[in-house]
C-alpha cells in the first residue's frame, strides 16, 4: 500500500512522515509538497502538488492507495483547494482519503468550521473511502506564546475560563498514522482532543511553576487582544482570527472529554506540563 502525505513539509506533515517511517517501508511513502527544496530531509519520495493548481494534483496522486489530506492554511480558500485534491484523487484511482478536519466541525462556533464541513461533505459525496480526523487544538498554539508571556510578565488572551482540551501536534500525527495504516478506520469520523482540559489561567500557573516566575493570566476583550497581536507584528486579519478563536474557547469550542484521541493512539495524550517543558527547552 502506497501512502501519500500532503503538506509534507508542514509541522504536522513532517511529524506524520517521521512516524510513518517507523511502521511502513520508506518506499511506500510519498510526500506531496509545493517546494521540493524544503523536502530534501524527509528521506522519502516527493512529488510536487499544489492545492491551488489542479493540473499538478492528478499526476502527483498516480499510484497512491491512501492519501492524508492535511487541511490547507489559507482560510477562505480551503474548501475549493480541498475539492481540487478530492477530485484529482478520484481521477487518479486513490482508494481512501484521511482528512484532518476540526473538532465538532458541524457545530463549532469557530470561523474555521464551515470550510471543514464543506470538505467533509465533498469527501462523503466522492464515492471514495474516507476517515475524518476532527482535530482539536494543538497545545503548541498556546505554548508558542510562552516566550512573549515571559517577556511581558503575563499571559494575555480572551478565552476567559474556557476549558481547552488540546493535545500535542505529535499526538495528532500519531493518530493520523494509525488511521492511514489500518483500513478498519474507513467510514469513521473521530472527534480528537486531549485527555485533560485546562484554562489559560491554569496554563499560566504551569508556566509560573516551571520558570519560577509569576506569570498571571490576564483576560482582555477580543478587540484589545487582536490589537495587541497586530502590534506584535501579526497581519491584521490573522490577529483578529486568533482573538476570535480565543473567544470561541470561552464558549466551549475547544473542549471535548470523549478521549477518542488517546483511545486511537493507545496511550494518554501529552500532558500540559510536558508540553510546557518542551516549549521552555
Amino acid at each position: 500500500m502506497t501512502i501519500a502525505v500532503s503538506g509534507a513539509t508542514g509541522q504536522l506533515g513532517r511529524l506524520v512522515i517521521g512516524k510513518l517511517k517507523q511502521k511502513v517501508a520508506t518506499d511506500n511513502i510519498v510526500g506531496l509538497v509545493r517546494n521540493t527544496e524544503k523536502a530534501r530531509d524527509l528521506d522519502v519520495a516527493v512529488r510536487v502538488a499544489d492545492y491551488t493548481q489542479p493540473a499538478t494534483l492528478e499526476a502527483a496522486l498516480a499510484g497512491i492507495d491512501t492519501l492524508l489530506l492535511i487541511s490547507g492554511n489559507e482560510i477562505g480558500q480551503r474548501a475549493t483547494q480541498h475539492a481540487n485534491v478530492i477530485n484529482a484523487a478520484k481521477k487518479a484511482g486513490v482508494k481512501r482519503i484521511v482528512y484532518t478536519s476540526l473538532l465538532r466541525a458541524d457545530r463549532s462556533p469557530l470561523n474555521l468550521a464551515p470550510e471543514h464541513v464543506q470538505t467533509e461533505a465533498d469527501l462523503k459525496a466522492s464515492g471514495l473511502q474516507y476517515t475524518i480526523l476532527r482535530n482539536g487544538w494543538y497545545t503548541e498554539n498556546y505554548t508558542g506564546s510562552i516566550t512573549p508571556a515571559l517577556a511581558n510578565g503575563a499571559f494575555y488572551g480572551s478565552a476567559g475560563d474556557g476549558k481547552i482540551a488540546s493535545a500535542a501536534r505529535a499526538d495528532y500525527a500519531e493518530a493520523a498514522v494509525v488511521a492511514l495504516t489500518n483500513e478498519a478506520h474507513s467510514g469513521i469520523t473521530y472527534e480528537l482532543a486531549g485527555d485533560n482540559a485546562y484554562t489559560l489561567a491554569e496554563l499560566a500557573a504551569e508556566i509560573s511553576s516551571q520558570t519560577g516566575k509569576d506569570i498571571p493570566y490576564v483576560n482582555i476583550p477580543e478587540a484589545d487582544y487582536a490589537a495587541a497581536l497586530k502590534g506584535a507584528g501579526l497581519p491584521e486579519g490573522f490577529a483578529a482570527a486568533i482573538a476570535s478563536w480565543d473567544v470561541g474557547a470561552s464558549q466551549g469550542a475547544l473542549f471535548d472529554d470523549g478521549r477518542q484521541l488517546s483511545k486511537l493512539i493507545g496511550r494518554p495524550t501529552t500532558s500540559l506540563a510536558d508540553s510546557v517543558r518542551q516549549a521552555l527547552a
